[in-house]
């Protein structure tokens, strides 16, 4: 990582110098990922220049997060923006069309081959969140009377440019799927031997209508390195290939952790790009809707101002004992939102994890109801010490449970489990726990 990080210093120097040439000699060797990491490093005219003079250009922009490929498509010219396009992958580059303004849509598509404008508006007319939105046309078939033999020559001369040939899908006259083989165990098999005979028919696929992220979970668990597509025929459509799975994993993971901190994602967006009002429209709405819920607190504590009155060193343990609720909670809630993505525990299961649940928090909070009472004990008296552990116990429960709760109830209402977020389940915890520690001592210090 040093080397790298040396390295676009020393080249950020000659750009400055003008000296393209010499940083075209010394990216032109590395890998496409390290030239993309380098190049963004530089001024937008710069990494221009350099794509012109770069003959893998079309594989380095792969490379580019989607908000860099964006900015580099409006100051390319159209003429090498189109090249490159050409030369992708035909699910990446739907990505940058896609998202280019309609000018230069309208500009690409007068200079794109026939092929490729096939391509790009076939797959552009799949749902954002399908199979079919990530799936890749580039991928290697045979006729399934052919043998060994005559497979292997026909990939020499048909394959040129597959997202992966480690997997060759066998269909028959009309495109369904037959089977599939291993490029491994065609080279094994006998030159003369039937495809038929040696590939694989027991078939996992998916439909170009299914979740991104349900393939993405299919490919994990059979531990694929693509998956094949298919319509409701059986129609081979193209393949989901296992990087383009894990950047929907990844897609998803980064949207459950912004919920959890109750950040709107409606819209992918860069910390270091963003505007600030962007940034603002993103969290205002939680944050206001929580400072209102956050107000059941002060109900609670209004409520019962006698008892406070009466007992003022009640005051000193109660955000000791409304923390430790909505702490509960959130652990409590950020397991089981996991456990629901993995598909480790499903709707059926709560009244079961509801007793596992009772445990655990009967456990954590006799412990921690154990440390509590010492210190209430020397703070007050014996009293004291016996509302702070009732209060301890009871809080933990009520924020173990409504942690682990609120994720089944969003996902019976067919919403994310991921808005089970920290700060809603810590603001209903510290309501409720506010109410259950002054409820206690309502009923033992009067």
């Amino acid at each position: 990582m040093q080397n790298t990080i040396d390295m676009v210093h020393s080249i950020q120097q000659l750009a400055q110098q003008q000296n393209l040439d010499e940083v075209l000699t010394q990216i032109q060797h590395l890998n496409a990922a390290d030239i993309a990491l380098i190049l963004q490093a530089l001024d937008i005219s710069v990494q221009v220049s350099l794509l012109h003079m770069l003959e893998n250009k079309a594989e380095v922009i792969t490379f580019y997060p989607l908000e860099a490929q964006i900015e580099l498509a409006q100051h390319l010219p159209i003429q090498d923006l189109a090249e490159m396009i050409e030369h992708m992958h035909s699910d990446d580059s739907v990505d940058i069309v896609k998202a280019v303004s309609p000018i230069i849509q309208k500009q690409l598509y007068t200079r794109l081959s026939l092929s490729k404008r096939i391509q790009i508006r076939a797959l552009a007319a799949y749902k954002e969140e399908s199979a079919g939105a990530i799936m890749s046309l580039d991928f290697a078939t045979l006729p399934e009377g052919f043998s060994i033999q005559q497979g292997l020559d026909y990939l020499r001369e048909s394959a040129s440019n597959p997202a992966t040939l480690y997997e060759i899908y066998i269909v028959n006259a009309v495109r369904q799927l037959q089977g599939v083989i291993s490029l491994r165990e065609m080279v094994l098999a006998p030159p003369d031997a039937l495809i038929q005979s040696v590939m694989t028919t027991e078939l996992i696929y998916a439909y170009a209508d299914d979740d991104q992220e349900s393939v993405a979970n299919k490919l994990s668990h059979y531990d694929f390195i693509a998956l094949p597509i298919v319509d409701r025929e059986g129609c081979l459509l193209g393949i989901v290939t296992y990087d383009d799975a894990m950047d929907v994993v990844n897609e998803e993971t980064t949207e459950d952790f912004l919920k959890a901190s109750a950040v709107s994602t409606t819209t992918k967006m860069s910390m270091k790009t963003a505007p600030i009002l962007l940034l603002y429209q993103k969290r205002v709405f939680w944050l206001v809707f929580l400072v209102f819920g956050s107000l059941l607190s002060g109900l609670g504590i209004a409520h019962y101002e006698d008892i406070i009155a009466a007992n003022l060193v009640l005051v000193f343990f109660l955000p000791l004992l409304v923390g430790s609720g909505g702490n509960a909670g959130s652990q409590s809630a950020t397991l089981m939102v996991r456990a629901l993505a993995t598909g480790d525990v499903h709707f059926r299961d709560w009244f079961k994890l509801l007793g596992r649940e009772i445990l655990v928090a009967l456990c954590l909070g006799g412990t921690m109801a154990a440390a509590v009472s010492l210190l209430g004990y020397f703070r007050g008296d014996i009293m004291v010490a016996l509302v702070l552990a009732l209060s301890m116990i009871g809080i933990v429960m009520m924020g173990c449970l409504i942690g682990m709760s609120l994720p089944f109830i969003l996902q019976k209402l067919k919403l994310d489990p991921a808005s089970a977020s920290a700060p809603l389940v810590t603001s209903i915890c510290d309501a409720a726990g506010v109410l259950v520690y002054l409820f206690i001592a309502s009923q033992l210090l009067l």
